[in-house]
């Protein structure tokens, strides 16, 4: 009770995060120890007049056309404000980003969507990652949304040749003249005899499944078994 009003946990809670003391003497309070902080994007700006490699970028805009100052002498990477080499700066804002009440522990993903559009820093997806992964409250309600799997199970010998293959992508080749950057590669299971196809990465689904008609089905005939890991281009609908 302060002078006959009850106060709330939460605006106890609330006054401390703005540092604001409550005295209480007798039937009596008072407010005390109101201190005034500048907010994060004030101290970014003011941080930035200190920092040796935004001075580099400052010196070379006339080469970095992505970057630019304002009337006020502040860096500015498009639209979005560039943050400084500071630890504890960095280290604020992505608290700010993570922990407060509006944004409830977004995953690295949805944090560095969120962050990238107001800010930017070399190096931000990986300290948005880093960050994230040390959150204890975030491994704790962490959901798996991949099925899980199931034990390991021993292949039964297929009785045809090509009855039953398996089949995987060798991929981080170098290109090739043709722009094959990877290997398709199947396997008879029976006889381990192979197929080997280039292929790009980025091929789709259905160049992938042209492919295998033309290349393994008009040879093999239609294999009743595949045997593969879990790639998505094989698990995704």
């Amino acid at each position: 009770m302060i002078a006959g009003v009850k106060v709330a946990e939460e605006i106890i809670r609330d006054l401390e995060r703005l540092d604001i003391e409550i005295f209480v003497r007798g039937q009596h309070g008072y407010w005390a120890s109101l201190r005034i902080k500048p907010d994060l994007i004030s101290q970014i700006k003011e941080a930035q007049k200190e920092d040796s490699e935004i001075w580099m970028i400052v010196e070379n805009l006339d080469k970095q056309v992505e970057f630019h100052l304002d009337n006020d002498n502040v860096l500015w990477q498009d639209t979005r404000l560039v943050v400084p080499n500071d630890a504890s700066l960095r280290e604020a804002l992505l608290t700010e980003a993570h922990n407060s009440p509006f944004s409830v522990h977004p995953g690295s993903t949805k944090m560095y969507h969120n962050l990238k559009q107001y800010f930017w820093w070399s190096g931000m997806k990986r300290d948005v990652a880093t960050f994230v992964s040390k959150c204890l409250i975030c491994q704790q309600v962490k959901i798996e949304h991949q099925r899980a799997s199931g034990l390991l199970q021993q292949l039964d010998i297929p009785v045809w040749k090509w009855d039953e293959i398996s089949m995987d992508f060798v991929t981080g080749l170098p290109q090739t003249q043709r722009r094959h950057d990877a290997i398709w590669v199947v396997v008879d299971r029976l006889t381990k005899s192979a197929h080997f196809f280039p292929i790009r990465k980025d091929y789709s689904v259905s160049r992938l499944a042209e492919i295998f008609q033309q290349e393994t089905i008009r040879l093999h005939g239609t294999p009743s078994a595949i045997v593969s890991d879990r790639d998505p281009r094989f698990a995704s609908r």
